[in-house]
């Protein structure tokens, strides 16, 4: 077993803020993750996504020691708490970016102190997931043709944050599945928008409010592409974006 850490993709000199990526990964399994597992190479896009939006900043993906949630142990959530303990005497602030299992680590951890936003991608919050007091801006995104993790529980958790004075985006993605391949450059997009208002805030953000019931249909800023062109794009950021350091 190794200890958890972050692969940077992304390290400029003398940056003090940090995009950080969190992959999915499996109900129960204590077997090691690898770097060419799915779930972790749907973030490569999303790493130069948030690369374009904020140049100055670092930005890494988090490496768990193990690929599934594992009930009680909640092994990514404690993982990402550990590795941001470490960061606090290198970086000032982390933004945190989620997908399925990994928008549930990033949700367990985003009270952090560290913490200066939250973007959770399809993010997987059963019934009864224990409320966190989440800081900066949060945002939640799931498509509506989601078979793997569910859009009704994303949104009665965005009900409840918002019911305990919480402001929340909750943008609801209209025909796109668990693995957010068909509109890959409107997920992108999101990124680049979210990175760069937790970073650079000028003004306000509508869909960031505490109205129990409100949801945002994320906008059409692209059209939808075939499965296959979301799949190049996966294998096309790998290769722009080779891991450069670990921490």
């Amino acid at each position: 077993m190794t200890a958890p850490g972050i692969d940077l993709v992304a390290a400029p000199a003398g940056a003090t803020d940090l995009v950080l990526l969190a992959h999915g990964g499996m109900e129960n399994s204590t077997a090691a993750p690898h770097v060419w597992r799915p779930p972790i190479l749907r973030m490569w896009p999303f790493a130069v996504a948030a690369r374009s939006a904020a140049p100055r900043a670092a930005i890494g993906l988090v490496r768990y020691r193990y690929q599934g949630w594992n009930g009680s142990a909640a092994h990514p959530a404690a993982d990402l708490r550990a590795v941001l303990d470490r960061l606090a005497l290198r970086y000032d602030r982390v933004i945190l970016i989620g997908h399925s299992m990994g928008g549930r680590a990033v949700v367990a951890a985003g009270n952090h102190p560290l913490v200066g936003g939250v973007l959770a991608l399809a993010p997987w919050l059963p019934v009864g997931e224990p409320l966190v007091a989440l800081r900066g801006p949060v945002v939640f995104a799931h498509g509506t043709a989601d078979r793997i993790t569910s859009l009704a529980a994303t949104t009665a958790y965005a009900r409840r944050l918002r019911t305990a004075g919480v402001p929340v985006a909750m943008l609801p993605v209209e025909g796109e599945k668990h693995a957010m391949l068909y509109r890959a450059k409107d997920w992108d997009e999101l990124v680049r928008r979210f990175v760069t208002y937790a970073l650079d805030a000028d003004g306000t953000c509508p869909a960031l409010t505490t109205d129990a019931d409100r949801v945002d249909p994320l906008p059409t800023w692209h059209s939808a592409g075939a499965l296959p062109l979301g799949v190049a794009q996966i294998a096309a950021s790998r290769l722009r974006l080779p891991v450069i350091d670990t921490l």
